[in-house]
């Protein structure tokens, strides 16, 4: 994935000093109880006009406990051990007990900012499946596959996802950008040349997008369709003209936030099904997003 940094990302001067302490305040974010400051007021408002049972564990709790079951990798009868005893130091704070927390777990759902007039940069990188389930071998007919493939759209500016998709590994990036985009409003769009597709060019050109940065072959025919007029801008201006343009190293972002998960969380999935690896890739993306606000 790691090549040469675009210029425009090499020549960036970094404040030190204020990198490092966000670092450090993301490491207090770990063990860090203020959701119990607003635990009663938030309980009140999950559960105003609920059917059936209530809830008795605001969300900000399960996405803090699901935070330490994805970056410390613990099992779920081991986290709600560490919750008890975290409870033992804090009082006003319910440990919830193992089951409770996976049923929370599946229906976790952390919601991404919607912005328009931004830069959105589009990508999808592989990750490695360790339990093998009936999904893998029904899909792929006996052969022991490893990977699936993860599809996110992210605004270059803030560095945050802004949508997420999860497939498995034959499936293109074309194929699922319409879900990627779908509540999106972007200023430009950029993305690699497995993008580079007639239907997505029309998508892009019904939201206003054209000609957007995505990379198109430099032997693509000139026409009227979008996908033409792209092909007749890129091969006006040549590539590195084309790049300046859409400053197209800012692509660099959605690199990055691939490799920062993959440190944070690594590189595998533990569920065995297709759901739970939907399931738990969604929510340590989601949760990323959280620990990158701090």
């Amino acid at each position: 994935m790691w090549c040469e940094k675009p210029a425009e990302v090499v020549n960036m001067t970094r404040n030190w000093r204020e990198y490092n302490e966000k670092l450090v305040k993301r490491g207090e974010f770990y063990l860090n109880p203020n959701f119990l400051e607003s635990w009663d007021d938030e309980l009140e408002r999950m559960n105003e006009g609920k059917a059936g049972r209530p809830y008795k564990f605001p969300e900000s709790f399960i996405q803090f406990a699901a935070l330490w079951y994805e970056f410390f990798h613990l099992p779920y009868r081991q986290l709600e051990g560490a919750l008890r005893k975290l409870g033992s130091l804090f009082p006003e704070l319910k440990a919830s007990d193992y089951s409770t927390l996976w049923h929370r777990f599946k229906d976790l759902e952390i919601e991404a900012p919607k912005s328009n007039d931004i830069i959105v940069a589009v990508d999808s990188t592989g990750i490695k499946v360790t339990n093998r389930g009936e999904w893998m071998r029904k899909t792929h007919r006996g052969e022991r596959r490893g990977w699936i493939k993860v599809h996110v759209a992210v605004d270059v500016e803030s560095k945050e996802l802004l949508s997420i998709e999860v497939t498995d590994e034959k499936t293109g990036d074309s194929e699922v950008f319409e879900d990627l985009v779908e509540d999106l409003n972007p200023e430009d769009c950029l993305g690699d040349g497995g993008y580079d597709s007639e239907k997505v060019f029309k998508l892009l050109e019904k939201k206003g997008v054209g000609p957007p940065g995505i990379k198109i072959r430099e032997n693509a025919r000139v026409g009227l369709s979008p996908r033409g007029q792209a092909a007749k801008e890129f091969q006006k201006l040549g590539y590195e003209e084309w790049k300046k343009k859409h400053e197209y190293g800012r692509r660099w972002a959605v690199e990055g936030f691939f490799s920062a998960v993959k440190r944070c969380f690594g590189e595998t999935v533990r569920a065995a099904s297709l759901g739970g690896m939907v399931r738990e890739v969604k929510r340590k993306f989601a949760l990323y997003n959280l620990i990158t606000k701090i």
